[in-house]
């Protein structure tokens, strides 16, 4: 089965009062089928900003309604989003079935055609981008490729250039991912689904071990980050709606995509995967080594508990500091956020959003 067949979008979960939702059939430059949404509201002369989510997340988490969402305060500040479901969303298909990829395709085929169609539709206004996770890590290797010159500003959140994992979860993911790979393709998150008699119900059993939440779809995310001994969210950060929906905004993880994320993070650099492989030559083997391309201001965003990728953000700074200073980089900690709360939590738009607005309001 290739990629471009049986890939069905799930509708995109959201309360957009008074605004144009317009779904955009979209495909990656290698073909692959994903998806593309524009939110209109007013005026078409706005600036416009691209939303990059995490990997097994999807752009439902840019719009959920239980609180007050970051597309909802985009557009009252006058912007308009473009929110991408890259490969990695889990309103796609591609972790379950279908070919496999690695970062390495979201860099170089899923982020530039993004980038291209959106500016043909948008008739050279300024393009932002705010990314998520392994978005914003895609991101960074599309970016020191050279493949996306031009962007107006870019808000990375949790992880950028310099991913760091705490050693437990290294780990962790170098000799349970290795177990786990001979057994599964991918490591589920509802336990409503899998059931008690289910291969997968040992992987929740360990996941719960320390939890003090009894959902056992709240453990493996929030307790082991699908089995790694990471965290994702801080648990009181999340409203009871939200912590219903966790299964519907983060997906399975697929444990094929184990072995570039740990040559990443032991490289503490975003390195490309496919080193013999020509298609792949645009982009850079590290891409720390090229950071010198990046020709846009960027803000570094990151939770002060951030249990997935620790301090990795102020460890960016610092390194394109000391390596790159005529950059144009600045770094944001948030008190009492996690990882993916930064965007979720039901304080969100108070505490993290306002920095997002007023980076993008010095560049629109």
């Amino acid at each position: 089965m290739t990629t471009t067949s049986r890939a069905t979008l799930r509708p995109l979960y959201a309360r957009l009062d008074d605004a144009s939702v317009e779904e955009i059939p979209f495909h990656a430059g290698d073909g692959t089928k994903l998806g593309l949404t524009r939110v209109t509201r007013g005026h078409q002369d706005r600036p416009a900003v691209l939303l990059l989510h995490g990997h097994t997340a999807s752009s439902d988490m840019f719009t959920q309604p239980e609180t007050r969402n970051l597309v909802e305060v985009l557009l009252d500040e006058g912007y308009e989003p473009w929110l991408l479901d890259w490969r990695g969303s889990c309103r796609l298909p591609y972790n379950e079935t279908g070919r496999r990829y690695t970062y390495d395709d979201v860099a170089l085929y899923d982020i530039p055609a993004a980038v291209s169609y959106i500016r043909q539709r948008t008739a050279g206004r300024p393009l932002f981008a705010v990314a998520h996770c392994i978005g914003a890590l895609s991101l960074s290797m599309s970016m020191t490729a050279g493949l996306v010159p031009g962007l107006a500003g870019v808000v990375a959140q949790g992880v950028f250039l310099t991913p760091k994992l705490a050693g437990r979860t290294s780990l962790k993911m170098s000799v349970a991912g290795e177990l786990f790979r001979s057994r599964f393709d991918h490591i589920p998150v509802d336990f409503r689904k899998v059931g008690f008699r289910s291969r997968y119900t040992a992987l929740f059993a360990l996941a719960s071990r320390g939890a003090s939440c009894p959902d056992p779809t709240c453990q493996i995310l929030c307790n082991s980050a699908w089995g790694v001994g990471a965290s994702l969210y801080e648990h009181d950060n999340l409203s009871s709606a939200t912590h219903d929906r966790l299964a519907e905004l983060l997906g399975p993880a697929p444990l094929w995509i184990l072995p570039h994320l740990r040559r990443v993070t032991l490289a503490r650099s975003v390195v490309r995967w496919n080193q013999d492989d020509h298609r792949y030559r645009a982009l850079p083997e590290n891409a720390l080594d090229r950071a010198s391309v990046i020709d846009t201001p960027v803000l570094l965003l990151s939770g002060s508990e951030n249990g997935m990728w620790l301090d990795s953000q102020k460890l960016c700074r610092d390194v394109l500091a000391a390596r790159q200073p005529q950059l144009d980089v600045r770094y944001t900690e948030i008190p009492g956020y996690g990882h993916f709360d930064a965007f979720v939590g039901r304080g969100a738009a108070l505490d993290v959003f306002g920095h997002i607005l007023e980076f993008l309001g010095e560049r629109a």
